[in-house]
């Protein structure tokens, strides 16, 4: 039986900026051994509640891993792994120092680091620069980042952006490979045919609001695909809400 103590649990986030509403009441739950797949378009509130549960930023309400703020964890890439606003690193630096200089800050061995680059499949590219890498390997970087500590939590912003068709394809296998492993996944991403292809619950916002959330089958209910309830979902919203914008 799966531990259920290891989820990420985001309850009553609100987030007001000048006179609008960024989030309203945003409420839902990523499982531990399942892929959740946050979704809505642009501007409806991902982001924000991303880096709310991440740390960078404020509102009212929580979000917490296993009980706990990330600001609270002393090493959090031991806890938590995060994808998210790219590398993050000088162009000139190496791949391999990179990834030294981060599990250095987190008390990782550097063991570690070969290790994680065989995972995204970068070994070959261990000595080249950052500004040298095309998208789809900044993307695995960024994954190799997310597993340095191999923690429990993994959340990750967009993942298959840049990625080539042979790529998304070995995401698939990744991601599913890190769910068996028992690891509590939440990704958001704009993607659906991927996100239908890997995920086993969905939460759709928009407008700020979650408007829908559940186990992947249940919340397509009768429709073909998952971008057939999307659509659905949020055109309804914007019927009802055309001057939130």
């Amino acid at each position: 039986m799966k531990n259920t103590t290891n989820n990420i649990v985001i309850s009553q986030l609100c987030k007001r900026h000048g006179e609008k509403d960024i989030l309203k009441d945003v409420s839902f739950e990523a499982k531990q051994g399942r892929i959740t797949a946050f979704l809505g378009p642009n501007g409806a509130g991902k982001s924000s509640t991303l880096r709310i549960l991440l740390g960078l930023d404020r509102s009212t309400g929580t979000a917490t891993f296993g009980g706990s703020n990330y600001v609270t964890f002393n090493t959090p890439l031991k806890v938590v792994g995060a994808a998210f606003d790219g590398i993050g690193g000088t162009p000139s630096r190496r791949v391999k120092t990179h990834l030294k200089i981060i599990a250095q800050s987190n008390n990782i061995s550097f063991r570690r680091v070969s290790e994680v680059l065989k995972i995204v499949g970068l070994s070959e590219k261990s000595k080249a620069r950052l500004g040298t890498l095309s998208l789809g390997e900044g993307q695995r970087l960024g994954l190799a980042v997310a597993l340095l500590g191999d923690p429990q939590y993994i959340v990750l912003d967009e993942p298959t952006n840049g990625l080539d068709p042979t790529g998304i394809r070995w995401f698939r296998k990744f991601i599913r490979q890190q769910s068996d492993m028992g690891k509590t996944i939440l990704l958001s991403s704009h993607l659906l045919s991927e996100v239908e292809a890997v995920a086993d619950n969905v939460v759709i916002i928009n407008h700020g609001k979650v408007i829908a959330t559940g186990e992947l089958q249940d919340v397509m209910k009768n429709l073909e695909s998952l971008e057939d309830v999307f659509f659905s979902l949020t055109e309804e919203g914007e019927a009802k809400d055309e001057d939130f914008f």
